[in-house]
């Protein structure tokens, strides 16, 4: 069934999250290796907000940065926080609603920027390069996003289970 040189690479479709995370993983530990080897402090996960921050060249919220880049609130948070620490961003409450985070480059934080533009062009040059060498993962990826939209993992694992809750006789 499984490959003992590979675990989850035996195990095809049905590793699918498991193979997508150690992907994730091996691209961001490169990504880390780069910044490390260029005397660079940048933790990958800042990119997306710090390049919303960037792009949009105004304040945004946690809830508008998380919406745009379709990832949770919480994980943006996280990141804001880590870059607040850096001191790459500010942290404002919103004058319209003082419950609303509302994140600000600092002149740090846009320095930081532009002094990585070089290095982020060349990683996305190595991204499509990968990319197409892979076979054009990203419109699969993009297939996969649509199907994830039409039906969620949730809904296909529920509507497949017949039996009663408790049956399995796991206690949580």
């Amino acid at each position: 069934m499984s490959d003992p040189e590979d675990y989850s690479r035996g195990f095809g479709g049905e590793a699918l999250a498991a193979r997508l995370r150690r992907v994730s993983d091996r691209i961001d530990r490169d990504g880390a290796r780069v910044y490390a080897a260029r005397g660079i402090r940048f933790e990958q996960r800042w990119y997306g907000a710090l390049r919303q921050l960037v792009e949009h060249d105004r304040p945004m919220g946690v809830g508008e940065i998380a919406a745009i880049l379709r990832i949770t609130h919480v994980s943006v948070s996280e990141a804001s926080r880590s870059m607040e620490r850096a001191g790459l961003i500010v942290s404002r409450a919103s004058p319209e609603d003082g419950r609303r985070r509302l994140l600000e480059l600092t002149e740090q934080g846009r320095a930081m920027a532009a002094r990585l533009a070089p290095l982020w062009d060349a990683f996305n040059t190595a991204a499509r390069e990968l990319d197409a060498e892979a076979g054009h993962l990203v419109r699969l990826l993009d297939q996969l996003d649509d199907a994830l939209d039409r039906r969620s993992m949730f809904e296909r694992i529920m509507s497949g289970i017949s039996l009663d809750e408790g049956e399995v006789g796991i206690d949580m």
